[in-house]
């Protein structure tokens, strides 16, 4: 039997306002568009339609159902044991960087194929430029240190004509750089994007998972039974995300008149203190803090610049004044 229908808000306010996910999921339309994901498709406890969110394949068939609807992206695939991420929460990441590069535009979102972002740590799924290529038509250089996210984010871009030209994966050969060998001398990057790893260990991401598996009231996940899977690089590095973003600032100081705005997305509030103190001894020219949130996680962007506001003011010239 069925639990007491639950009442769900008609809108999810909680995402920016410009996100195609701010309604509840419309499983008809979707598997009208991707019939692959019907089977996958049941009332759920509350007697509401839904997927198990438990279930790998599920939640890998729901994003493609998800990208090809509202994106148009025809193929997409991950190799198995990747970090499937939540559609949702990726394309917030990319409304409110778009906010901030419209704050130093007066008013106006730059778009176009001159804008370039660089995404540090692409990931197998390519998601981050998909988005961003699709919504506002920006060009993107991608880069990783695995070898095989690297592979498989060219053939996502190969399979979709719609991405065709415009990212440019790249692989990260020094996994101990952030920015050193992923921009180049002739780059002017527009803003740079990233979601670092977690976790600062292997088993500290495990104990991630599984807290997050009992919090869906699921039993114990194996390692190969994680719902939105993960590799190593993607879910943990040495010192976790506040020795990652400290090791991003250092180096952002060394590209300071080459990127207008450097971001990287915050999960721990607690690790704030720590990048605000190295932001402060980089010398960054503005910082600001931007909140995000999806259902009852939240989570913040933190960007700074170095470019003094005559640097600013010749950027928006020669770079978006045709935008």
């Amino acid at each position: 039997m069925a639990a007491e229908k639950k009442i769900h808000p008609e809108v999810k306010s909680r995402l920016h306002p410009r996100s195609k996910h701010r309604n509840r999921y419309d499983f008809e339309k979707l598997i009208e568009g991707f019939p692959e994901l019907e089977p996958f498709v049941k009332p759920n406890k509350f007697g509401d339609e839904s997927i198990d969110f438990s279930d790998p394949k599920a939640v890998v068939t729901l994003n493609k159902a998800l990208l090809k609807h509202h994106y148009g992206i025809e193929n997409w695939l991950i190799p198995e044991g990747y970090l499937c991420p939540p559609i949702p929460g990726r394309a917030d990441y990319i409304h409110h960087i778009a906010d901030l590069l419209s704050e130093s535009n007066y008013g106006s979102i730059p778009r176009g194929s001159d804008v370039l972002v660089l995404d540090i740590g692409v990931g197998a799924n390519c998601i981050y430029p998909m988005l961003g290529a699709i919504e506002y038509n920006w060009s993107f250089i991608a880069t990783d240190i695995d070898p095989i996210a690297v592979e498989n984010s060219k053939t996502i871009i190969q399979e979709n004509e719609i991405l065709n030209d415009k990212i440019d994966v790249r692989l990260q050969h020094n996994p101990k750089d952030v920015l050193y060998g992923a921009i180049r001398v002739e780059d002017k990057v527009d803003l740079t994007i990233c979601n670092p790893p977690f976790h600062g260990s292997e088993a500290e991401a495990t104990a991630g998972t599984n807290r997050k598996l009992r919090n869906l009231k699921l039993q114990k996940a194996n390692k190969t039974e994680k719902n939105f899977g993960g590799k190593n690089g993607e879910l943990w590095c040495e010192g976790g995300e506040k020795r990652f973003i400290r090791n991003l600032i250092h180096e952002s100081t060394k590209f300071s008149n080459s990127v207008f705005w450097f971001s990287t997305l915050v999960s721990k509030q607690s690790n704030l203190k720590a990048i605000y103190g190295a932001l402060k001894s980089a010398d960054a020219i503005e910082v600001k803090t931007i909140p995000m949130g999806q259902g009852n996680k939240s989570s913040r962007i933190v960007a700074w610049t170095f470019l003094k506001p005559h640097q600013q003011r010749n950027w928006r010239e020669t770079r978006w004044e045709a935008s």
